[in-house]
């Protein structure tokens, strides 16, 4: 399960982000993930709780924000929003898509008290 290995990254930088004398807890952590990433989200929040343990985000919430995959299709010179990787343009039907996200994952921000 790769979402475990994903969790522990997340909580190093959420360690390092609240490693600070004025930060007693982490209640919030969103986290942004695109369409294409290959996150099992289910698992993420099983791992998301286990990770946390014993750190300031034990007990925090875990929000996960959807994005959408997105490519530029040569043939309208439009970046349209697709449903999967290999789909044809939303609006013309062209097939020369380049990819332009919907494979990222980020923390946009986190809340602490």
């Amino acid at each position: 399960m790769h979402e475990m290995s994903l969790c522990e990254g997340i909580r190093r930088v959420v360690d390092q982000a609240a490693d600070r004398p004025d930060v007693t807890r982490v209640t919030r952590v969103r986290l942004e993930i695109g369409k294409f990433a290959g996150v099992e989200k289910n698992a993420l929040s099983f791992a998301w709780e286990v990770v946390m343990r014993g750190s300031k985000a034990e007990g925090a919430t875990l929000e996960m924000i959807d994005l959408p995959g997105r490519a530029l299709c040569y043939d309208c010179m439009k970046e349209v929003e697709i449903a999967e990787r290999l789909s044809p343009c939303p609006d013309c039907g062209g097939g020369k898509l380049l990819p332009q996200g919907g494979d990222e994952m980020q923390i946009k921000d986190m809340e602490v008290v």
